[in-house]
């Protein structure tokens, strides 16, 4: 059977997010994460058809997934979506810097006759225990009502934070969601698929039914006995609740992380080192008049960028697509490089090389090599002249610049080489933030212990150190005994060690759905969704705060009851005498410390 060794890189798509939208362990997510895409040419020599299963292999893990023909051209590159089956084959070596390396990773893709396991049987395979089916019900909101139009809401999806969005609301029923990308509006459409309805705790390999009170006082025994507990999370839900995660923290003496560790840790780490060049969105789409698209694909992990904030805004000095040149660079043609003026293919781990290039001729320095990274000395030349001829250039860089090889050093010449090319011209560097409120989480972290990510309260004060600290490093070394997780799922998209090691733990989940770290966790507690069902205070990807709505009221905490509007109805209460509906994360994270001080 043909084998072929190819390249494989990791990223997001637009199936990815609605799949994800609609719940983890949902079809959708599935049949859009379960796969491997590949170029036409490397297909045929495979001697694929479709419907066809491959087997991934890296030095790491193997996995089988369904194998899709590529719309793009990249030879010798195989793509997976970011996800459960992605996570097995990554190299878990931070390199100190607290991500793994999820990208450029050497790997055998192999035609295979074996079905592609389903989320739990997959989670079942790393584990080698058998994961529980989580208690699921059906619920509807009622649409009787008061009918309401709701106007600048903000997108809680991501980074852009796009606040223009309107919603029609019956009851407490989502109508309609407009001007959202597909992403954006499944979030607010979807929002009662796999909830969460009841607190569990997990006994005998089933969760059982208990009440809050009960939920928080075993979650508080258990974190108040960890001798160095996890605390992890927090892109996903308001500043108000990160706030309280770090007061948490302090008060039990652990770790404290974010999901910068799988997405812009090392961007912090570069402006630790370089410092930053920055500029708001709103200043992008008026005055920018050149966009470089570096290592990120927004028309599939941030949709409506381009066209709200970037290339295709219509601002009041640059009016649009016309008055702009748009570059994009990455190591294969993306869905973004079709519509970019220069499409520059670079080789994987080698963007240093050509950023140290362009930093060469700022400097007025000559390039001798012919070629740098895969690319020819003159087109790098005509890269430098649309970027001293601009009046206004913006870089926005992504994860393919985080996740590769270089990591933080990726950043820092990314910056230094904007530092340099504002003795030309106007230049600013932008990271592409993938949580909506991921920045909020590196923000509040930063003004209230110092540090961004990656801290440690162990010695009663504040340490930093990525590699030793990061959540990542500390479940692949078993350093941790006890995991709080809030709003994220580390056991979909960490290392396949590190969420053995987590799975070894006692896991505290609060979140809205059940995902897969909800499944190995002791204690599951359901939550309200920001931005939805809760307000609260997120941060753009420029570090612009923006105010979150309530849209609708949460549901019951109740699963023998329909979801009904609380307290809007006054012959709706007759029938419950009533529940206390889903908490927000700041209401549980209030109890859980007050419980956390009472016991302690």
């Amino acid at each position: 059977m043909q084998t072929l060794s190819l390249v494989l890189v990791t990223g997001r798509t637009i199936k990815q997010g609605v799949g994800l939208d609609r719940g983890k362990l949902s079809k959708e997510y599935m049949d859009s994460v379960a796969v491997v895409e590949l170029d036409k040419e490397d297909w045929e020599r495979l001697g694929l058809s479709e419907g066809s299963n491959a087997e991934v292999k890296t030095k790491f893990g193997s996995v089988v997934v369904k194998a899709v023909k590529s719309r793009r051209r990249h030879p010798g590159i195989a793509f997976m979506p970011m996800g459960p089956w992605a996570s097995i084959v990554v190299n878990p070596d931070t390199q100190g810097s607290g991500m793994p390396t999820l990208k450029g990773l050497k790997a055998e893709i192999t035609p295979t006759s074996e079905k592609v396991l389903d989320v739990r049987e997959l989670m079942s395979r790393v584990l080698g225990v058998k994961i529980p089916e989580p208690p699921l019900a059906s619920i509807s909101p009622n649409g009787k009502g008061e009918k309401r139009v709701v106007k600048d809401v903000t997108c809680c999806f991501c980074g852009c934070l796009c606040d223009d969005l309107v919603v029609e609301i019956s009851g407490c029923n989502v109508v309609k969601v407009k001007n959202a990308c597909p992403l954006g509006a499944a979030k607010i459409m979807h929002r009662l698929e796999f909830r969460v309805l009841k607190p569990y705790i997990r006994e005998d390999g089933a969760f059982v039914e208990v009440s809050l009170d009960e939920a928080i006082k075993k979650a508080a025994e258990i974190l108040v006995k960890a001798k160095y507990p996890l605390l992890y999370g927090w892109s996903n839900t308001s500043s108000e609740a990160i706030k309280l995660g770090v007061e948490l923290a302090e008060y039990l003496g652990g770790a404290f992380d974010n999901t910068s560790v799988l997405c812009h840790g090392p961007t912090i780490q570069g402006v630790q080192e370089a410092g930053f060049v920055a500029a708001t969105l709103g200043q992008v789409r008026n005055y920018a008049d050149l966009i470089i698209y570096w290592g990120c694909n927004p028309l599939n992990a941030h949709p409506r960028h381009l066209a709200r904030y970037s290339a295709m805004a219509k601002g009041i000095y640059v009016k649009g697509r016309k008055d702009r040149k748009v570059v994009v660079i990455d190591v294969r043609e993306t869905d973004t490089a079709k519509i970019a003026d220069l499409f520059i293919k670079v080789k994987p781990h080698r963007d240093f090389e050509l950023v140290t290039a362009l930093r060469a001729l700022a400097k007025r320095l000559d390039i001798e090599a012919k070629e740098v990274a895969g690319v020819d000395r003159e087109t790098i030349k005509k890269l430098f002249e649309m970027m001293i001829t601009a009046r206004f250039g913006v870089i926005f860089y992504g994860l393919g610049l985080t996740m590769t090889e270089g990591k933080g050093r990726n950043i820092e010449a990314i910056i230094r080489l904007t530092q340099e090319l504002n003795e030309w011209t106007k230049f600013v560097a932008i990271p592409m933030r993938g949580h909506y409120n991921v920045v909020g989480a590196n923000t509040v972290s930063a003004w209230t212990t110092g540090y961004a990510f990656s801290v440690d309260f162990r010695r009663g004060y504040p340490r930093y150190n990525p590699g030793e600290y990061s959540a990542t490093d500390l479940l692949e070394r078993g350093d941790v005994d006890a995991a709080l997780i809030v709003a994220s799922d580390p056991a979909a998209h960490f290392p396949a060690k590190s969420v053995k090691n987590l799975a070894r733990i006692p896991v505290i989940t609060i979140d809205p759905k059940w995902s897969l770290t909800a499944l190995i966790s002791r204690i599951v507690i359901p939550a309200a969704i920001a931005g939805v069902e809760c307000g609260g205070t997120a941060y753009r990807m420029d570090k612009v705060p923006l105010h979150l709505k309530k849209l609708v009221e949460p549901p019951e905490l109740s699963l023998d009851c329909p979801y009904k509007v609380r307290g809007s109805d006054a012959s709706l209460k007759k029938l419950v005498d009533p529940p206390a509906g889903v908490l927000s994360d700041v209401e549980i994270l209030e109890m859980l410390l007050k419980e956390v001080k009472r016991i302690s």
